[in-house]
């Protein structure tokens, strides 16, 4: 149906509530009409994901009541089961929560609503602890606040991967008539047993399997009467269970951002609630400075990915920061080495599996090589790691020692099956407590890794591009890198190139081709001459086109000067395309 008459229905459409109608009927700019109506929001790496605002291509009550309606038939068509639902501080998280849990009721599904916002770790953990045949939770991760979102989760604890994915997505394609939603009241809901509130004793045993990932203790309650932290929420919904696992663990010097402290969906204080932005760390780097604190730590809205700067006491005295990939290899290693000396790894240490995605730092690589692990490389997206950890769990033949992103995710354990920033913080206080009692700093371990492992550094940049224009350009740079790929970047040249889609490698002099394993996706992964690398893709949940890229220099001015150079090339190939 072309998005005029799309626009006409929702404009006068008896099914619309009043709110809804007005709001469509007040829309005057053409473009912004073809944004909100030209399609209907789908499912990417993160589930689903937009503006909030009336529209197909918005979140609100009825694309999200359309997904769960279509989570719910699914569900019913599998012989049903529970789902449990989640939400972080954005706005309309609680209505689009309490609004899914009520729809499921309906449809006879029970449904286990959290009783307050909850970070998503948290929602991966209950999935498993209350053995439920769903999850959902009701966020935007670390996207602009006119955004919210809705993940869904399988009885694993992770998100849903193919082939489920696809068989949900039909489901929700095929609820074509909003009128056909089905939803009961609360009260009629919960006397029939069908909604139930959920909250302090999940909280406790979620907080004491984080608790159990600990090896040292001890450490962190010597050491964490003087170490000093200072830690942000971003006004989401780590503040509560961030400060209760550092409390419980000993560290006694924790000082909260106080004008990010509070819920807050409008983050009056950022651009972004992106710990991945270093603008986001502006208040607590000042306070920190004011503290001299050893520690600077941001968790997003959800609480699935950290941030973290520490202050180089050994070398500049400034606050280091820290990218994903350096926090994640720091955690890593430090849980590796430590399981190593206890006696904690496998027998047989190649059943033991580090896991992470091809974007990431090939230290990763290196890392499992010493420890003599299992690698496994799995596309963009934590879910793919979960993934593989309900593999490892269903089959037996893997135990899953550690899983990290670059874009500030990581896991220990398998209390959850997705990115926890709860217990990284955790790990990574603790690490820090280890390492304190010897007179180092994070910062000091991090160049001792370089000098163990070798200078590897990465980046990221692209562009953003809304609407059905934009995605018309993100498919045409990918067309024109896939049919013409470049034979350079940063003055290495162009060795091999991976094409996801098709499923295959190609080495570019000499023809020869091999089958990729992975599942298709589109994805371009261009392999240098000296070792590094870029990889090309749109993003699953935004408006935008990444590239990814990493190096290996001889030194870290070496690695540096590397990366510059194929940022350099990227942005300048970006610009001939825009």
């Amino acid at each position: 149906m072309d998005y005029r008459n799309v626009f006409e229905t929702w404009k006068s459409g008896d099914v619309f509530d009043e709110e809804t109608r007005r709001e469509v009927g007040a829309l005057t700019d053409e473009r912004e009409i073809e944004d909100r109506f030209y399609r209907e929001l789908t499912f990417g790496t993160g589930g689903m994901r937009g503006v909030i605002g009336a529209g197909t291509n918005r979140m609100n009550r009825y694309t999200v009541g359309k997904a769960t309606q279509g989570l719910a038939d699914y569900l019913n068509g599998q012989g049903g089961g529970s789902v449990v639902i989640a939400y972080d501080s954005r706005r309309m998280s609680r209505e689009f929560a309490l609004d899914s849990a009520l729809i499921l009721a309906a449809n006879k599904i029970k449904a286990y609503l959290f009783d307050s916002l909850r970070p998503t770790p948290e929602l991966s953990f209950a999935v498993r602890r209350l053995k439920a045949r769903a999850g959902i939770v009701v966020t935007a991760s670390h996207n602009p606040p006119e955004y919210n979102g809705y993940k869904v989760y399988s009885s694993d604890g992770g998100q849903i991967v193919p082939p489920e994915d696809g068989e949900i997505i039909r489901c929700i394609a095929a609820v074509t008539d909003y009128g056909k939603i089905k939803r009961i009241p609360f009260e009629e809901a919960k006397a029939r047993g069908l909604l139930e509130e959920i909250g302090e004793e999940i909280d406790r045993d979620y907080l004491s399997a984080v608790k159990g990932l600990c090896l040292h203790p001890e450490a962190s309650r010597r050491a964490g009467k003087k170490l000093k932290i200072v830690y942000t929420p971003l006004n989401g919904t780590g503040n509560l269970p961030v400060r209760r696992i550092l409390r419980e663990t000993g560290f006694e010097n924790v000082t909260v951002v106080p004008e990010q402290e509070a819920p807050d969906g409008n983050f009056p204080t950022l651009e972004l609630p992106n710990p991945e932005d270093p603008k986001a760390f502006a208040y607590a780097l000042r306070l920190a400075e004011e503290q001299d604190a050893d520690l600077v730590l941001a968790t997003d809205p959800d609480a699935d990915r950290l941030g973290v700067y520490a202050k180089d006491r050994n070398g500049s005295g400034e606050y280091m920061p820290f990218t994903g990939n350096m926090s994640g290899i720091l955690i890593a290693e430090y849980l590796l080495s430590q399981r190593e000396r206890l006696g904690l790894l496998p027998a047989d240490r190649k059943k033991g599996a580090f896991v992470t995605t091809i974007v990431s730092t090939d230290m990763a690589k290196s890392v499992a090589k010493a420890y003599g692990l299992t690698l496994f490389e799995v596309l963009t997206g934590f879910k793919y790691i979960g993934e593989q950890m309900k593999r490892f769990e269903e089959r037996g033949d893997y135990v899953f020692e550690f899983g990290f992103e670059e874009s500030y995710g990581c896991l220990a354990g398998t209390h959850a099956h997705d990115k926890d920033a709860v217990a990284a913080v955790c790990l990574l206080c603790e690490a820090a407590a280890f390492y304190d009692e010897q007179g180092l700093t994070l910062c000091d371990k991090m160049r001792a890794l370089y000098e163990k492992y070798g200078y590897f550094l990465e980046g990221l940049t692209g562009a953003t591009l809304a609407g059905a224009s934009g995605a018309e350009k993100i498919a045409k740079i990918m067309k024109e890198f896939r049919e013409d790929p470049p034979q350079t970047f940063g003055g290495a040249s162009v060795f091999a190139v991976r094409d996801y889609e098709r499923g295959v490698r190609r080495e570019l002099a000499t023809g020869a081709e091999e089958t990729l394993t992975l599942p298709r996706s589109n994805v371009l992964y261009f392999e240098l001459s000296d070792g590094g690398w870029v990889c090309a893709r749109p993003s699953g949940t935004e408006p935008k086109i990444k590239f990814y890229f990493g190096v290996k220099g001889h030194t870290l001015s070496d690695a540096q000067i590397k990366i510059g150079r194929i940022k350099a090339d990227l942005d300048a190939l970006l610009k001939g395309r825009l």
